[in-house]
């Protein structure tokens, strides 16, 4: 007797055909990969992976305020050498 539930998930369709791609050359379907994922989270009593958020740093910000702005803007360069001597001044 199967002691399974029919559980219904929405996701984008290119999400679940490259996704059904890669659990078939692991030998497996879309619900034995969720069952792994479920038992996973279960074992670890959270997500089984990290989830974060890739913040900028405060120099990142200001780099990319002043590229906005069209300040301290370099180049560009007639060679490598000539870029890598401004990145290195």
């Amino acid at each position: 007797m199967n002691n399974k539930t029919d559980t219904t998930i929405c996701i984008e369709p290119e999400l679940r055909e490259k996704a059904t791609a890669l659990f078939e050359a692991l030998g497996m379907d879309l619900s034995t990969a969720t069952g792994i994922f479920y038992r996973q989270a279960l074992r670890c009593q959270g997500l089984p992976f990290e989830v974060r958020l890739e913040e900028p740093n405060e120099m990142t910000y200001a780099a990319m305020e002043e590229a906005e702005e069209h300040q301290e803007m370099y180049g560009p360069f007639d060679s490598v050498e000539d870029m890598m001597e401004a990145l290195n001044a």
